[in-house]
């Protein structure tokens, strides 16, 4: 029977039929409705960056580079559970809606209207946060080392080379839309929470770019760096180059065509073609 249930998860032609009706779903939502949630997934997405944040301080010191960023990688995971679970649009993510897209169910103007509304929201959510925290003072935490931890991670970003950075945003997405994907052959929360965990622990341990977390990570160094002075400069650590003109062009635009590469054409294109081409309206 067609509709009979069963346990098992959903095997992946079912998973893609399941990734266009849930792309369809998205574009039809009232703009607002799309804004608010982009707005929820950026701070929730912020979220796991802080956790990432504090994991960090003092592991690098403690443990080897791989376990260090196994580590991070996991509790960095908090984000995307918190987008999945409680329910949020995030810019990544939706990089799959070119499945829909593709099968012609979804017009290239309400797929960009979609993007372009998730992306200035999460911009917003993770923005939000990362001032929040900056007003918070948590980054004086651990006789101030939670701040040089934010610093130095915000510093290795800006400091990326262009095409540097738009591989590593390729690469980046292509797990977390595998990831997404994972979570359409789910049937329980406890499902989706196991599909997330290792793709995404993947992309942080590995050093991968991911354009939301990146609204965050570098704004909160960007806070601390102009509005604490004098911590800053008690640091003693080169800044130069951390600035919004560097963050903005140097970072957030080239990781944000990697993850639409990575996302869009590696991830939702590759599986439309396997699975839903000969399903075009």
């Amino acid at each position: 029977m067609q509709n009979e249930f069963r346990m098992d998860a959903l095997i992946p032609p079912e998973m893609a039929r399941r990734a266009e009706e849930i792309g369809i779903k998205k574009v039809e939502m009232p703009n607002l409705s799309i804004f608010v949630l982009a707005v929820l997934a950026g701070a929730f997405i912020a979220l796991g960056a802080i956790f990432a944040t504090t994991v960090a301080t003092g592991t690098a010191a403690a443990l080897s580079f791989g376990v260090s960023k196994l580590l991070t990688g996991f509790v960095f995971c908090l984000g995307l559970v918190l987008v999945v679970i409680a329910g949020a649009e995030l810019f990544t993510g939706n990089n799959l809606i070119v499945m829909a897209w593709a099968s012609g169910k979804v017009s290239s103007q309400s797929l960009l209207r979609n993007w372009a509304i998730v992306y200035v929201g999460n911009f917003m959510g993770a923005v939000g946060t990362a001032l929040l925290m900056f007003l918070t003072r948590q980054y004086t935490f651990a006789g101030g080392d939670v701040g040089v931890t934010a610093l130095a991670i915000a510093n290795s970003k800006v400091n990326l080379g262009f095409t540097q950075a738009i591989v590593l945003g390729i690469l980046c997405n292509a797990l977390v839309c595998i990831a997404v994907w994972l979570t359409f052959s789910a049937r329980t929360t406890l499902d989706k929470i196991a599909a997330i965990i290792f793709p995404i622990t993947a992309f942080v341990a590995a050093g991968f770019e991911h354009s939301i977390a990146n609204m965050y990570f570098v704004p909160i160094a960007l806070f601390i760096k102009t509005f604490d002075t004098t911590y800053t400069t008690s640091q003693g650590m080169e800044l130069s180059n951390l600035t919004w003109s560097k963050f903005l062009g140097a970072n957030l635009l080239p990781v944000t065509i990697g993850n639409i590469i990575g996302g869009a054409l590696l991830v939702a294109a590759v599986y439309w073609f396997v699975y839903l081409r000969d399903n075009t309206a």
